[in-house]
């Protein structure tokens, strides 16, 4: 699937992650902002890359900015972005979750 604008999802409250969706031309880039990144940072990624994948989503710049969020928040938020950026929050594509 295309990303038809940018989105973003998420805040910047402790224990939250904000992400933001742009189109990509060169597969999946994330830039990861984490006071945690030396520890986490694989983890987060993948859990981003996963959710983007599972979406069909194959071409995309996101900047992720990380305040501690469990990987269910940063799968719940990677994915609320992606339904915005397809122009489809108001009819997700359940099997996907």
């Amino acid at each position: 699937m295309e990303i038809k604008k940018t989105a973003t999802a998420g805040t910047l409250e402790s224990s939250d992650i904000q992400i933001i969706i742009d189109k990509g031309s060169d597969g999946i880039k994330i830039q990861l902002d984490s006071d945690v990144k030396k520890e986490f940072g694989e983890q987060i990624e993948s859990v981003i890359r996963q959710t983007l994948v599972a979406n069909h989503i194959d071409q995309a710049n996101v900047k992720a900015v990380d305040k501690g969020a469990l990987d269910c928040v940063i799968k719940a938020r990677t994915l609320a972005a992606v339904n915005r950026a397809l122009d489809i929050a108001d009819k997700p594509s359940w099997e996907v979750l």
